[in-house]
């Protein structure tokens, strides 16, 4: 893929709408030297924080784009994200491929059998071990399967975070073990808060830019909850505020991925 620092916007481009602005989109605060180009939403970006943004909801399985700014969430057209982010060719390729595919294990969670190569669907996603029908058949024996590693299951069921394969393991479980401790810039006395976390209502897994308040809105179940103690909005504001430590304290580094009850 083409490096997303040669990318700008074309000032004479009528269909934009190019701004003096602060880019909403550049949470780590790299100061992008492109000029700023207000989306359908209202919210100003740059074409390098506006794909860095696309990119990572594809890359955790999202098939819409979402305004990430506090409070929003608003969805935008593909067409609009093409354009605005200035796509090359080859990324253009990649986000359209990744859209049909997430879409697909959106509303057909599926994978393909390692023994028979046939589709399996998942009917109960609190448990990795999934049984197929034909390889059992075929087999005279239950065949069941990790939905994880896709190898033959392994140890004791049903489990939610792997199997006893030794190539087994979560990538977001790890994620949320090993990234660093977050210092909030205007949430005081507040330690030992990771910096990623699991959202509690669907599991998607969000990063606090350290910035505003410790609350935070994800773009995928459209709920806002608590960074520090992962509970809704509604329930930790009854006893804290914004930018005051909660009363229950750092809610610990979680170990499982929230199942989104849908």
């Amino acid at each position: 893929m083409s490096s997303n620092t040669e990318k700008c916007f074309n000032r004479n481009d009528r269909t934009l709408t190019i701004v003096d602005e602060e880019d909403q989109l550049d949470f780590l605060c790299e100061g992008f030297s492109s000029p700023r180009a207000r989306m359908s939403c209202g919210h100003a970006v740059t074409p390098t924080s506006l794909t860095n943004w696309c990119r990572r909801l594809l890359e955790d399985g999202e098939s819409k784009f979402v305004c990430a700014v506090y409070g929003c969430g608003k969805e935008w057209p593909y067409v609009e994200v093409r354009k605005m982010a200035l796509l090359t060719p080859e990324e253009r390729d990649y986000f359209e491929r990744t859209v049909g595919l997430n879409a697909s294990k959106v509303y057909f969670d599926f994978k393909s059998c390692p023994g028979c190569k046939f589709s399996v669907t998942r009917k109960n996603e609190s448990n990795l071990s999934v049984r197929c029908q034909f390889c059992t058949a075929r087999k005279g024996r239950a065949y069941e399967f990790c939905w994880q590693c896709l190898g033959e299951w392994k140890g004791p069921q049903p489990r939610t975070d792997r199997c006893e394969n030794d190539n087994c393991f979560n990538e977001a479980l790890k994620t949320l073990k090993n990234c660093p401790d977050i210092v909030f810039e205007s949430v005081k006395d507040v330690s030992g808060c990771p910096s990623i976390r699991a959202c509690p209502t669907c599991g998607s897994l969000l990063e606090h830019s350290s910035k505003k308040c410790k609350n935070i809105f994800c773009p995928r179940c459209k709920v806002e909850f608590c960074f520090v103690c992962l509970k809704v909005s509604t329930e930790c504001l009854k006893t804290s505020s914004h930018f005051k430590p909660c009363s229950s304290g750092v809610a610990p580094r979680q170990t499982s991925i929230p199942v989104w009850q849908r």
